[in-house]
């Protein structure tokens, strides 16, 4: 999925218009680099936490569903 389809389906779960949709976006994935680049994780609820790994990759940990927890 690119940018403007998840900008799109922000918008639209949201009510905002698409480009504010875009802006949130873009502010929320320049927070998450902002902290991995002071080496520190970014966590986004329901998805995971980003690390840096040894090699400097960017890693995503997928959070765990516990037992009988519904999906998103």
């Amino acid at each position: 999925m690119k940018k403007p389809d998840i900008a799109r389906r922000m918008a639209r779960g949201s009510g905002e218009s698409t480009s504010q949709a875009a802006d949130r976006l873009d502010r929320l994935v320049h927070g998450l680099l902002q902290d991995l680049r002071h080496g520190k994780e970014a966590r986004l609820p329901g998805l995971g936490r980003f690390l840096i790994s040894r090699d400097g990759r960017i890693v995503l940990q997928p959070e765990r569903r516990r037992r009988g927890e519904p999906r998103a």
